[in-house]
């Protein structure tokens, strides 16, 4: 017991020295100290549940002890920390007053020094303005002495002999001498100084010409001291731009020579920068007259060489707008320089240069496309081996083409012209249409870039004009008025060209592309004036024109094929093939004229298919659905139905239904289902009759409708059905 109690106090002493160092948490020590304290009483493995409360207490009393001593311990510890800390902040600010003191003993001793300086300076000023007083008056004075030793030369005849103008190694003395005499001279009276004025002026002139010559030995040799020395004297001189002048000339030799000169002047200017600025005092103004002398001379020159010819309108126009790009593009590259304080300075030049041919460039842009769009329709009309013609539309042309197809509906005969058939063409080409767009594409890229601000959009304008008049007046509109031309009317007795669908599809596909062209190149130009929303007018306008001709087309086709099963109904189906002589001998099939009209309007299905998508493809098949039932259900109130015959034409009008459900157009299914229905009628039993008429698909109906069909059975008088309609 004692071994325990003496290994629990060594276990408690353990964890109180050990786990102080961890965030101290009460309740978990408590435990794990009452769980140790039960552990050395029952060890691991063993099933005694004994408990000692006293062994319990004891440990605790003797956990509690410990724990005082450490914080004994901790506090004495904490007051040795806090006495060490209290001496280390006297010495520390002990040190900062010294520094203090030092600090300002030094600002004082600076203040002391620059006051000092101050006053050593204000004196040595002063003693500079005294000597400079004396000095300057004597320096003038023999100035002047020399000058007028040099002039009363000039004033005796004869040459001159003083060394400073015979000897050439001294012609920089000599310049400042001459120029100097030259400005005296010019204030000097007519009379008898006129000799020396002369003098002085040719000597003048023949030193200025030397200083010139020596400038440009200096810089094709290379020496850039020597070119300095001579540009600061000649700054002096009136022909200081002669040797700017010379400068440029002699850079510019033999350079801007090559084919690719755009490429040369960055470079060449990218050179002579790096020598005017070592050379010349005003180095902004010579960089501007180097680049003036590029445009003005071979940029210009070469500019004109290429635009001169104007005969070939299409080689004109993109030489015209390559060369400005490629000039715009050089001066964007020319403005890293220092060319002066004109911000304009490029453009000016760029504007000299091609002012006269962006002046008339609209004028030969639209020249270039209205007969470039010529060409373009010509060549296809060509190829096609057709002769366009003036086809006349509107007004009283339809109401008179209205009127042939009405009278000779009802009359049976066709009272107008034969249509002619071009044998499906469409006279429609996507190559075409994508020319003319790729052209005026193309010239409104020009637009931009060669016309004035103000003038883009009326510019662009005009392109647009130009291509809407090609594309959509001269091609789209006159094949869609070709093709309602082909479109026969009145009692139709041949299968009818179809190939309207087409010219459909086509004209739309234009169309899109021509929405494209309006919305990535047009609308840019335009956007932020008022010619945008004229232009989105116009292009409105003239689309819902074309849409109207196209739906009028769409409209006489389906008249058409209509017309030519109703024909084909009329001449194939007989009276015999719904109510036979004998009964007993045939059978119910498929009648020949049914056959006909099932194999024609698949045909028509499957082109309509294959020309029309969307809602297009749907409204189409809709109506031609619609139609087909409407002349099918007219074609069989026509005739008298035995029990064969109704079987027959239950069986026609299956091939019906399964013909229309590749529209997968709901509403002709549904017709052609209530269709079959009323065939039914003719075919059930008198006393069945009430029956079928009462089913979901025949409730809906009026009884007219009903009765109507009813009195088609052979039977009807016989049976008395009109009294069980009743």
């Amino acid at each position: 017991m004692a071994s325990s109690v003496l290994l629990l106090i060594h276990l408690i002493r353990s964890n109180l020295f050990v786990s102080h160092q961890d965030p101290f948490d009460g309740e978990e020590f408590v435990e794990r100290l009452a769980w140790r304290v039960n552990a050395s009483i029952s060890p691991p493995g063993t099933n005694d549940a004994s408990f000692n409360p006293d062994l319990l207490h004891e440990a605790f009393t003797q956990a509690i002890k410990d724990l005082q001593i450490l914080d004994e311990r901790t506090a004495k510890k904490c007051e040795r920390l806090e006495a060490a800390v209290k001496d280390e902040e006297v010495r520390h600010w002990h040190n900062i007053a010294q520094l203090l003191d030092n600090n300002r003993e030094a600002f004082q001793s600076f203040q002391d020094l620059d006051s000092h300086i101050n006053s050593v300076a204000t004196k040595v000023v002063h003693l500079g303005d005294q000597l400079e007083s004396v000095n300057t008056p004597r320096s003038r004075a023999v100035e002047a002495q020399r000058l007028m030793n040099h002039f009363r030369e000039f004033l005796l005849p004869g040459p001159l002999v003083s060394e400073v103008f015979t000897d050439k190694t001294k012609i920089y003395e000599a310049a400042d001498v001459i120029q100097k005499l030259h400005l005296i001279a010019q204030e000097l009276p007519s009379g008898k100084f006129e000799n020396a004025k002369q003098k002085i002026s040719e000597k003048y002139d023949e030193i200025e010409r030397s200083l010139i010559m020596e400038f440009v030995k200096a810089h094709r040799a290379g020496d850039k001291e020597r070119m300095k020395e001579i540009a600061a004297i000649l700054s002096h001189f009136k022909g200081y731009s002669q040797c700017v002048d010379a400068f440029i000339e002699e850079a510019q030799h033999g350079a801007l020579r090559s084919r690719d000169l755009y490429g040369e002047v960055v470079p060449l200017c990218s050179r002579s920068e790096v020598v005017i600025q070592e050379v010349f005092t005003n180095p902004d103004q010579v960089m501007g007259k180097f680049v003036l002398n590029i445009f003005q001379g071979q940029l210009q020159e070469y500019v004109q060489s290429r635009l001169d010819n104007k005969s070939v309108p299409e080689v004109y126009l993109k030489n015209l707008h390559d060369l400005y790009c490629q000039t715009l593009k050089l001066c964007t590259d020319l403005q890293r320089f220092n060319l002066g304080n004109d911000s304009q300075f490029l453009s000016k030049l760029t504007k000299s240069i091609f002012q006269r041919h962006l002046h008339s460039y609209i004028s030969v842009e639209t020249r270039y496309l209205r007969e470039k769009f010529n060409l373009i329709l010509n060549r296809y009309y060509e190829s096609k081996g057709h002769q366009k013609k003036n086809i006349q539309s509107g007004g009283i042309n339809d109401i008179r083409r209205n009127l042939q197809d009405v009278i000779g509906t009802k009359a049976n005969i066709n009272i107008g012209p034969a249509a002619e058939n071009y044998g499906g063409e469409t006279f429609l080409s996507e190559e075409v249409v994508i020319s003319l767009l790729q052209e005026t594409k193309q010239a409104f890229k020009r637009c931009q870039m060669l016309s004035t601000q103000s003038d883009v959009h009326n510019n662009a304008v005009q392109i647009f004009d130009l291509l809407t008049k090609a594309m959509l007046n001269e091609h789209v509109d006159y094949a869609i008025e070709l093709g309602l031309q082909v479109i026969p009317g009145g009692e139709v007795r041949l299968a009818p060209e179809i190939s309207f669908f087409e010219v459909v599809h086509q004209s739309s596909s234009m169309m899109n592309l021509l929405d494209k062209l309006f919305s990535d190149s047009l609308v840019p130009l335009v956007i932020s004036t008022p010619k945008h929303g004229d232009c989105i007018q116009k292009k409105k306008q003239l689309g819902l024109s074309l849409e109207q001709k196209l739906d009028l087309g769409l409209d006489r086709t389906l008249s058409a094929i209509t017309s030519y099963v109703r024909h084909v109904l009329t001449v194939e189906q007989k009276r015999t093939d719904f109510k036979p002589d004998d009964e007993d001998i045939l059978m119910a099939n498929v009648t020949t004229a049914c056959q006909r009209v099932v194999r024609w309007i698949s045909v028509v299905a499957e082109r309509v298919r294959d020309s029309l998508d969307g809602q297009n493809l749907e409204s189409v098949l809709l109506e031609l659905g619609i139609r087909l039932h409407r002349t099918v259900l007219e074609h069989l109130m026509k005739f008298e139905y035995s029990s064969i015959g109704a079987m027959t034409v239950i069986c026609d009008v299956n091939e019906y239904r399964k013909c229309v459900a590749s529209f997968k157009i709901p509403l002709v299914n549904s017709l052609f289902d209530t269709l079959h229905t009323l065939c039914k009628l003719l075919q059930v039993s008198p006393e069945n009759l009430k029956v079928v008429c009462s089913g979901d698909q025949l409730s809906g109906l009026d009884r007219t409708v009903l009765a109507n069909f009813i009195q088609l059975r052979s039977d009807f008088k016989t049976a008395k059905l009109g009294n069980q309609l009743k």
